[in-house]
């Protein structure tokens, strides 16, 4: 027998699924997270592996998506980091480039200026240079200033030390031997390298990219280190995986060489589980939508698969990367989000959440503002004794007192404020899919939405009411679609090089060579991760512009030799893609190849299929009534609301709203107009009975 478990660690909760490949059952399991981890990792896999009566050692594979890189860069607790880099260029980090993230503000944050990853006093320079474009070595590593420095490093006991020199994109001979000699004099120091990572132009982003890979980069290994070491005491051994930002997965080895790779790792994992559900019921444009108790994720897929975040658009933290991520929008609206009223008298929600503790009036934690969560028991759509299964039991008065406090401060009676703070919500949240979507050229009214997350099933509906969008998805288990989502995908890695030529003027020869030496390289890593090469597939692109462009689009390109026949179509592929993109495009201008691209997957065990919802009848899964508060027709009204238990619910039997639908994980609102039904597959479908 098979087993694949996949764990996503949250702040409040710690997610399993278990998956048997042979049978294709499925067994999910929370635990709340710890201080450490990879403690609650560990225990909630015993666990799991108790409750269904399996050996640990009979585990296949477990896959991890981690926020402890994540973590790091927003609370900016990472290891005390130096840069290595030209002499010149010390200051590139500070700089960063004329843009700023608020164009016209005087008082803005710069997160590279105001929390440096490398502190002034450790960027130290050294003599060297390569010439652009052709890479030629003009002035040679000066060896001896090079371990002068290092002795000024070892003095400040520097933790990570990161080396970006200006033009090694080019020739990373001078990184390689910098490397070499730091190995040397600072053993047991972390040590990274711009070429080893994403060796582009565009020395800022490169140089941060290597500088997050510096800082997150002990602290990482240490987490891997230990997780895996309480793992094998288990005989859970060379069995972990862990979620990069891309999409895929990697070994622990590969994990911990480059850390700035996870920064998105959850996150992902949520796109892609998302995205599979939608697949699996036979959708192909999709948005994914990711509502918890502090934000909401939310991701695009399309035919093509899942959308990737162009360069311009690629940061974590507010620090730019080159790294290659899923294309993920993140707003502070989450179950906790609290609702309030401004100095200026102005009403929101969110971005400030009221956490898990104290968390929403209704916890009965101490919390006393009101939050989108006692908004929904105001209004009647969760049922205070049937919250997590009726493992936990809200308090329904403390979030009405809390709301009335906001209505007084609205003039408001306590529902309408109620249905204020949901309606907020909403419009903030259909506001950031609108702008991954329509400000992108994207119609939503062509997309279903997969909705999951503790909380994104009770807003879908509304939300995808809001933009039009005809369908709703939600995955069997919604609050743990992330770790699902881990079990979805392959092994991958990702490799670039730039090369800086015109299509009239290409060089063929170089880029078949380059393209050749990046897939050797892949095939090489994948084999030592104990891919069969039957078992690897390997994609390639072009990074194109127009001349003159600040940022370039990615053109995929087949495998083969590239010849005048495979340069034309990428060409002719790039200005529909630029048309699609901006509106309109330039086919008699030469087009500008910036960065060549190779990706290799390599195939890993994988969740196959979903299990069936119930074969009882319908009149079972009703557990009884109560009443809730809906606008329709432009008036407050309650209305009587159906409870119904979605795992006795069977398949094609619809439910019409207004209904709640319970499951541990989460509750899933139908509201008036609307109706569900569970698919073959355990998924729920919303529709609209009737057009606007």
């Amino acid at each position: 027998m098979g087993y694949i478990i996949g764990v996503d660690i949250g702040g409040t909760f710690t997610d399993f699924i278990l998956y048997d490949s042979d049978s294709g059952a499925v067994k999910v399991h929370k635990v709340a997270s710890s201080a450490e981890p990879s403690e609650s990792l560990v225990a909630g896999v015993l666990e799991l592996c108790d409750r269904t009566g399996i050996r640990p050692a009979d585990i296949d594979s477990l896959m991890h998506g981690t926020t402890v890189a994540t973590n790091a860069i927003l609370e900016h607790d990472g290891a005390r980091t130096a840069l290595i880099t030209t002499k010149g260029f010390r200051d590139v980090l500070h700089i960063g480039r004329h843009q700023r993230p608020q164009h016209y503000s005087i008082m803005q944050d710069i997160p590279w200026q105001s929390r440096p990853l490398a502190r002034r006093r450790h960027r130290k320079v050294v003599t060297e240079r390569v010439n652009a474009p052709g890479g030629e070595i003009e002035i040679p590593l000066d060896e001896d200033e090079l371990r002068a420095v290092i002795a000024e490093l070892r003095a400040d006991d520097v933790e990570a030390v990161a080396v970006g020199f200006v033009n090694s994109y080019l020739n990373p001979a001078h990184e390689r031997r910098a490397l070499e000699i730091l190995a040397e004099e600072l053993p047991g120091v972390f040590v990274t390298a711009s070429s080893e990572l994403f060796p582009q132009f565009r020395e800022f982003e490169r140089f941060t990219t290597t500088a997050i890979n510096a800082f997150v980069g002990p602290k990482v290994a240490e987490y891997l280190r230990r997780l895996e070491f309480a793992l094998d005491r288990h005989g859970i051994d060379n069995k972990l995986h862990i979620m990069m930002s891309n999409g895929g997965v990697a070994t622990v080895t590969a994990a911990a060489r480059t850390p700035a790779t996870l920064l998105m790792s959850g996150p992902a994992a949520g796109v892609l589980g998302g995205t599979w559900v939608g697949r699996r019921a036979g959708r192909q444009r999709l948005i994914t939508f990711d509502m918890g108790g502090t934000s909401a994720d939310i991701g695009i897929a399309t035919e093509r698969g899942t959308v990737e975040a162009p360069a311009r658009d690629t940061a974590v933290g507010g620090y730019p990367l080159l790294v290659p991520m899923l294309d993920l929008h993140t707003i502070g609206a989450g179950g906790g989000s609290v609702a309030y009223v401004d100095e200026g008298g102005a009403f929101h929600v969110g971005p400030r959440s009221a956490g898990s503790v104290p968390g929403p009036a209704c916890y009965g934690r101490g919390g006393t503002e009101p939050t989108v969560t006692d908004a929904h028991v105001v209004l009647g759509r969760i049922d205070p004794d049937r919250f997590l299964a009726g493992e936990m039991r809200l308090d329904g008065e403390n979030a009405r007192t809390a709301i009335e406090g906001l209505g007084r401060e609205l003039g408001l009676s306590a529902t309408e404020a109620a249905e204020g703070v949901i309606t907020v919500a909403n419009n903030n949240m259909a506001g950031a899919v609108r702008e991954r979507t329509v400000q992108r050229g994207l119609d939503p009214r062509d997309f279903a939405l997969v909705a999951f997350g503790g909380a994104g099933p009770l807003h879908a509906a509304e939300i995808a009411e809001l933009l039009d969008i005809p369908e709703v998805l939600v995955p069997p288990y919604p609050g743990i679609t992330s770790a699902m989502g881990l079990l979805t995908t392959d092994l991958r890695y990702d490799l670039m090089r730039t090369v800086f030529m015109l299509h009239t003027e290409f060089d063929h020869a170089r880029v078949n060579a380059d393209f050749a030496e990046h897939e050797a390289w892949l095939r090489r890593r994948l084999a030592e991760d104990g891919v069969a090469d039957a078992d690897i597939a390997v994609g390639r692109a072009l990074d194109c512009r127009y001349v003159g462009q600040g940022y370039e689009l990615r053109v995929d390109i087949p495998t083969e030799t590239l010849d005048d026949g495979v340069l034309t179509e990428a060409v002719k592929g790039f200005h529909a893609i630029h048309e699609r993109e901006y509106g309109h495009c330039f086919p008699g201008e030469a087009v500008e190849i910036v960065n060549l691209r190779s990706t290799a997957t390599g195939k890993a065990p994988r969740m196959h299929r979903l299990p069936p919802p119930a074969s009882s009848g319908a009149s079972e899964a009703l557990l009884g009534s109560g009443y809730g508060l809906f606008r329709v027709d432009g008036r407050l009204r309650e209305m009587p609301v159906l409870y119904i238990d979605r795992w006795k619910l069977p398949a094609d039997e619809p439910v019409t709203g207004p209904a709640v639908i319970f499951q541990r994980d989460t509750t899933t609102l139908v509201p008036p107009g609307w109706q569900a039904r569970h698919g073959d597959e355990g998924t729920l479908f919303l529709t609209r009975r009737s057009p606007r």
